[in-house]
């Protein structure tokens, strides 16, 4: 059979024609919706890769930057030590100095002399203004460490709706401790408080922090950042001389000026005498001396007594004034509160014991045999004082290693201990011919 076959001439010569097979490729088709979930799969790794990375960055900067950068702990407030006013009397040289240091043959003043030159001296009304200039001068230096502190609290009317009221106190500028300045008050007037606000002298408001209170005395440090305060405020800022001493009887009949708002309004000026600091003040495990003065002033007054060279005396506070001295203005001595102000102000709590004493006078120990030491007068109902069996009518005389000779020996060793410290206390106890020495473990608990 014979095949007919087709040919082409290729380059001059004639060839069988050949069968070829042509491949095409086709690509795949797209499946959308495969290609995006796996495009939301990718983005959601993606975000929670970012806060993974996020959250550990969070989590590791601060403790990266305190090993890396370690910052400082801020020091202790320590507030400095007590320092007596110098009085006039003080810088006139002692007569039997001058007896030893002058010749016989020296010329001095008698008495009549000294009566004839002082009758002499007449004051008029310039010496008086400027005398009240120069109290003026001295109660406006004292003033640039009080300021405002207002208490905001929101409540309902009767018709329900809100309103805020407000209450007003002043205190003083005690510590700073270069990124907080810290602010003693009287807490009665906070008590409810919403917001703390203090007003510098300068006018500017800034919001306070409570650190802490002390439920004997109603005082409590409030603090404000320093980084809130503008630089113009902090440069008028001073702190208030607490170097004071209110338990000199020296200072009976010495003027002092009223600084805050003696007169139940701020920024208040008063000027007067100290007319005792004798009357102590008992409370749960401390003494407090009340300086009373003759300034008539608000039953509400608050703020400090200081003297002319701008001491601190005390803090104002009438409510332990009797009935027929309400409205006079009284404080409570800064000499017993100068280290409860320095503790408060480390934010450290109060130990409780639970005692109420009183020192053992001179005629008790001589007459009456009565060692020395704080003589317990009264013991507070399931103290610790109670659990470890302390009586009223027991002496303390040692707390740990501390030798205790009064009770303000003893209300001194207790802001140095700490709530839940164990202390081993010496006692002298009565017997039936003698004091008999004992010795009590006891935990301490913190002072609410």
């Amino acid at each position: 059979m014979e095949q007919n076959k087709e040919t082409r001439q290729e380059n001059g010569v004639n060839t069988p024609d050949s069968d070829f097979i042509t491949e095409k490729i086709k690509q795949r088709p797209i499946d959308k919706k495969k290609l995006l979930r796996r495009t939301v799969i990718t983005a959601a790794m993606a975000v929670i890769f970012a806060l993974v990375a996020c959250l550990t960055f969070l989590i590791l900067e601060p403790v990266l930057s305190n090993w890396l950068y370690p910052e400082e702990e801020p020091a202790p407030i320590e507030l400095p030590a007590e320092t007596e006013e110098m009085l006039p009397e003080d810088m006139i040289v002692d007569d039997s100095e001058m007896v030893q240091e002058e010749s016989p043959a020296e010329v001095k003043l008698q008495d009549e002399q000294i009566a004839q030159v002082l009758d002499n001296i007449s004051l008029d009304v310039d010496d008086y203004l400027a005398m009240y200039s120069d109290l003026a001068a001295a109660a406006k230096s004292a003033a640039k460490s009080v300021v405002t502190v207002t208490a905001s609290v929101s409540n309902l009317d009767w018709w329900g709706d809100p309103y805020e009221s407000k209450d007003q106190t002043s205190g003083i500028i005690v510590a700073d401790q270069g990124k907080e300045i810290f602010i003693l008050v009287n807490y009665e007037k906070l008590e409810d408080a919403e917001t703390i606000m203090v007003t510098f002298g300068s006018g500017e408001q800034v919001q306070a922090q409570l650190k802490l209170k002390d439920s004997n005395t109603k005082l409590a440090v409030i603090s404000v950042a320093e980084s809130d305060v503008d630089k113009e405020t902090l440069e008028g800022i001073v702190l208030a001389d607490l170097t004071g001493s209110s338990s000199n009887s020296a200072i009976v009949g010495r003027p002092v000026i009223a600084v805050g708002s003696p007169l139940g309004t701020s920024d208040s000026v008063c000027y007067g005498i100290v007319t005792s600091n004798n009357t102590t003040l008992n409370m749960i495990d401390s003494c407090y001396k009340v300086i009373t003065t003759d300034i008539y002033g608000s039953r509400e007054a608050s703020g400090v007594l200081v003297n002319l060279s701008g001491q601190v005396l005390g803090i104002i506070d009438n409510t332990y004034n009797s009935e027929d001295m309400q409205n006079l203005v009284s404080a409570i001595g800064i000499t017993e509160l100068r280290r409860k102000i320095e503790k408060m102000s480390n934010e450290k709590e109060q130990a409780y014991l639970g005692t109420y004493g009183t020192d053992v006078t001179i005629d008790a120990n001589e007459r009456l045999g009565v060692p020395y030491g704080a003589y317990i007068t009264e013991i507070e109902l399931d103290s610790p004082a109670m659990a470890a069996g302390i009586q009223s009518g027991d002496i303390i005389t040692a707390i740990g290693e501390k030798e205790i000779k009064t009770y303000g020996d003893l209300v001194g060793a207790m802001i140095e201990l700490q709530p839940n410290e164990s202390a081993a206390i010496t006692l002298m106890r009565q017997g039936p011919e003698e004091y008999m020495q004992m010795e009590v473990d006891v935990t301490l608990g913190k002072l609410e």
